[in-house]
C-alpha cells in the first residue's frame, strides 16, 4: 500500500474526504517523525506497538565496488516492534 491508497482507505472508513484524510495523515506522520527525531524518541500505541531510536554501533563492512575494508559510523536507526495484540486493529473501525 502507498500513501495515496492509505488517503483512500482512511477517507473510506473514517468517511470523510479524501483531502480530509491525506491532512490527518500528514499531521500524524509529522507529530511521530518529530518526536522520534526531535523529543524523547519513542512512541508507544497500545495494541498497535512502539517505534523507538536504536543506537547502531560504528562496524567495519566492505564496499562492494572496490572490496576495500571501511568503517561504517555509529549511526541512529529507527525500529518498529508491533505488538501482540496488532490484530485488534482488523476488528475495530474509526
Amino acid at each position: 500500500m502507498n500513501r495515496t491508497e492509505l488517503i483512500a482507505k482512511v477517507a473510506e472508513r473514517a468517511e470523510i474526504s479524501k483531502n480530509d484524510a491525506a491532512k490527518c495523515i500528514n499531521a500524524v506522520l509529522g507529530v511521530i517523525a518529530d518526536n522520534l527525531t526531535k523529543g524523547d524518541k519513542e512512541l508507544a500505541l497500545p495494541d498497535f506497538g512502539r517505534f523507538s531510536v536504536k543506537q547502531v554501533p560504528e562496524r567495519k563492512g566492505i564496499n562492494p565496488r572496490t572490496k576495500e575494508e571501511i568503517t561504517i559510523e555509529a549511526h541512529e536507526k529507527i525500529v518498529f516492534k508491533a505488538s501482540d495484540n496488532m490484530d485488534l486493529y482488523t476488528r475495530k473501525h474509526c
